[in-house]
């Protein structure tokens, strides 16, 4: 059947080619039109509870991540040059097209009691400040005033803190980057100004600014995939021309992968942003194969056509299945109940079954249109190296099978000691350096601020306008209660809710006595709500009601508790969050309230759950579906067993690898073992199909059909285990750790199977299937 398909490829060439010329080009029009996605990807289902009161919160509130904080520690703060260069940031800061109010000191309030209209009127600290004398008594008043106390500033380590909203809107459109770059820009003129370091984080500028590395990454990845592929395709077969067709076959399945993004209705990811170079990197080998075996052929007939035919003929069906097997292992994703999981591996899945068509295509119709080899384009298939290892690895396998086995277990036996050392945890900038800038900026905010994630508490009275009037004097202080309970967790901030609001308001009550910084009661809760109402005619008294307003709901039933966290990880999170669920639970009747966690740190949670569980379960999918086509591919139980064994040892080392290394378990490492999965069995495909189609020429001798297939198929599986190493080695350079660990895990793993199909395999092909000659598969004919 194979060598009938090269016939046809031969004969209609020209209208194939024609097609695929006209098919890319419509892709390269649709690829043009894809774009960067500029949200975090849903990592949990929409019907997911956690999801549903995320989504529930912004319906009420709005966005809980739209903060840029920027902070300074300068002991000098309030010396008359600083403060004027940091009252001019401020005010450069409000000019910026995108941003929506600047909460810093210099803009901060205080309240007065108008004892005439009984109400409370808020007004600038420092307002028109002309000297040291003006600033001093004006700090002087804003330190009397604890609403800001370790918020806006930190006491001992002289800290501060000033907080940039930005819109939401233009958030989730390519005018972000530069939105953040002029914030950073101002940022940085007051830097100089004052001659103290400035640190800037919040989940803004933390998205924007992975997103913008993601695509400056995309261009370097592919343009280093396609320059390594150069060089390896040159140097293994010396010709200008093999490489040219080669390259320019991986290049339309690149064109083919970016358009399969925006065909899928997705935008470029973190996980899609890979795709390029990984077609690339696995499209290369489909052509090594090809070309392989069609100078193998040409070496023993001499004949053009006839080993062009040939070449098809072998190799079609093993690279249709190579394909498919690397196609599962990224397709399985897609059965993950994580959608950014679902359109990598969808788009994954099609990118590698469109490099094989186009493989198959391409090269036949061109290599019949070029030249025959030169003799110096295939002296690589003697390689002295190569040979000398392949003969080796026979020796190892016919005549030290217990040293082999014996070194295997004692391998295997070291990795499950090191499974037992994983941890499965992760960080929301986890992908990032320690020493990069994001995260060394976030550590200054959490050792002076405790952290800038954000977590919120929801209170629900039941009851429409639960939360006026006297009666929300007790509900109000028994969120006072927990705010109290919190800040004194060491991984989370000074809360924010109503309850500081209302105790701000009694002191302005009793004339700014600190001491009066305190929860209204019964005695004085009356006055202190007379001077809370709005004034007649006015929307509101001024910035304090525009607070009020943002931390309860139009319903008046529910109130909110924003809180910042320190990036503690996956690991620690749900301890912390169940400790403040058991306060709540405690504090508040489940009879009259509902108390509910909910924020971008308990999303980022529960997503990294579902990846986790998502890809151990398309692991699971990965050996099943790939058993399937070994089962369906060489009719045999017994081989599927030993197609199996060689590469479940690779996944085990490379796991244990991770244990011994400290290297954890999180969304982006996890990634490894079902993508080194479809790979690594292309090894086993490839080397199991040639046995069998030897076989017969054997006369169904297993030893020696096993021994001849180590000498044929091992060239091309090194070269090519060598390429898809490198190629992934590539992903080390990335500034992203998660891409990192993909590269150099998914080298040795590679690495790793090349070594057990070369050698445990062939060990184990006998034991298994003893003397008997296997039947061979009609499908391979």
């Amino acid at each position: 059947m194979w060598r009938r398909l090269g016939e046809k490829v031969i004969h209609y060439r020209f209208i194939l080619l024609l097609f695929l010329a006209l098919a890319t080009g419509a892709m390269g029009y649709f690829a043009t039109r894809v774009k960067l996605s500029y949200e975090f990807s849903k990592a949990i289902p929409e019907d997911n509870p956690r999801f549903l009161d995320f989504k529930a919160f912004k319906e009420k509130f709005g966005d809980d991540g739209n903060l840029v904080v920027i902070g300074v520690e300068d002991k000098n703060l309030f010396s008359l040059h600083h403060f004027q260069a940091y009252a001019k940031l401020e005010k450069e800061l409000k000019k910026i097209k995108g941003v929506e109010g600047v909460i810093g000191i210099p803009g901060a309030i205080t309240l007065k009691k108008d004892q005439i209209h009984q109400r409370l009127i808020s007004e600038p600290i420092f307002n028109e400040i002309k000297n040291q004398a003006g600033l001093d008594s004006a700090a002087k008043r804003f330190y009397n005033l604890p609403f800001y106390r370790d918020r806006m500033y930190n006491p001992q380590t002289h800290a501060y803190l000033m907080g940039v909203q930005v819109d939401k809107y233009i958030m989730n459109t390519p005018e972000r980057s530069d939105l953040i770059a002029q914030i950073v820009q101002q940022a940085e003129v007051f830097e100089s100004a004052v001659q103290q370091k400035i640190h800037l984080s919040g989940l803004p500028l933390i998205r924007t600014q992975v997103a913008d590395r993601i695509q400056a990454e995309m261009k370097f990845f592919l343009l280093a995939s396609l320059a390594l592929s150069v060089l390896i395709l040159f140097l293994f077969f010396k010709s200008i021309s093999t490489t040219i067709l080669s390259i320019g076959t991986v290049l339309i399945g690149v064109v083919w992968s970016v358009a399969l993004i925006y065909l899928c209705g997705y935008q470029i990811t973190l996980l899609t942003a890979l795709l390029p170079s990984l077609v690339v990197v696995i499209g290369i080998p489909n052509c090594i194969y090809f070309i392989n075996k069609y100078h193998t052929s040409f070496k023993s007939t001499g004949d053009k056509k006839e080993a062009l035919i040939n070449m098809v003929g072998k190799m079609g069906v093993v690279t249709l299945f190579c394909n498919i097997t690397a196609a599962i292992g990224f397709a399985v994703f897609a059965f993950t109940q994580s959608a950014v999981l679902k359109e990598f591996g969808v788009v994954a899945g099609l990118s590698i079954m469109v490099i094989f068509f186009v493989s198959f295509i391409l090269l036949p119709a061109v290599l019949y249109m070029l030249p025959k080899p030169k003799e110096k384009q295939l002296h690589y298939l003697e390689s002295p190296f190569i040979t000398a290892f392949l003969d080796r690895v026979v020796y190892w396998v016919f005549h030290k099978q217990k040293w082999v086995a014996g070194i295997t277990i004692v391998v295997i036996l070291m990795a499950v000691a090191g499974l037992f050392r994983l941890r499965t945890e992760g960080h929301i900038v986890d992908d990032l350096p320690q020493t990069d800038r994001i995260n060394t900026d976030l550590k200054f905010f959490e050792r002076n601020f405790k952290g800038v994630m954000p977590l919120e508490i929801l209170v629900e009275t039941k009851k429409k306008n639960g939360l006026t009037g006297m009666r929300a004097l007790s509900v109000f202080g028994k969120v006072d209660s927990l705010c109290d309970f919190i800040e004194h967790l060491p991984d989370v901030a000074k809360p924010l809710s109503l309850a500081e609001g209302l105790k701000f308001a009694k002191q302005a009550f009793y004339d700014l006595d600190s001491n009066q910084y305190l929860m209204p009661n019964n005695f004085d809760g009356a006055f202190v709500a007379e001077y809370l109402k709005p004034a007649k005619g006015k929307d509101s008294t001024g910035n304090l009601q525009r607070v009020m307003h943002s931390f309860m709901d139009s319903t008046r039933r529910v109130t909110r508790i924003s809180v910042t966290m320190k990036d503690v990880g996956t690991e620690k999170l749900p301890f912390l969050l169940d400790t403040i669920q058991k306060k709540a639970n405690q504090l508040f009747d489940s009879t009259q309230y509902k108390t509910t966690l909910t924020g971008t740190s308990i999303t980022f949670l529960e997503g990294s759950r579902f990846i986790i569980n998502g890809l151990q379960e398309s692991i699971l999918w990965a050996f099943g579906l790939i058993a399937l086509c070994m089962a369906y591919l060489f009719r045999s139980g017994r081989i599927v067993i030993c197609s199996l064994i060689p590469n479940i040892i690779p996944l085990i080392i490379t796991a244990g690898v991770m244990g011994w290394m400290g290297v954890r378990l999180k969304p982006s490492t996890v990634l490894v073992f079902s993508i080194a999965l479809g790979i690594a069995v292309d090894i086993t495909i490839r080397f199991l199909v040639n046995y069998k189609q030897e076989l017969p020429a054997f006369l169904g001798d297993i030893p020696e059909t096993v021994r001849v297939t180590i000498k044929q198929t091992g060239l091309s599986i090194v070269y090519t285990s060598l390429v898809l190493a490198a190629g992934f080695v590539l992903f080390c350079f990335s500034s992203f750790g998660g891409t990192t660990s993909l590269g150099w895990l998914t080298s040795l793993t590679l690495l790793t199977a090349t070594l057990t199909n070369l050698i445990i395999l062939p060990v184990i092909l006998p034991v298994v299937l003893g003397k008997k000659q296997e039947k061979k598969s009609e499908f391979l004919k």
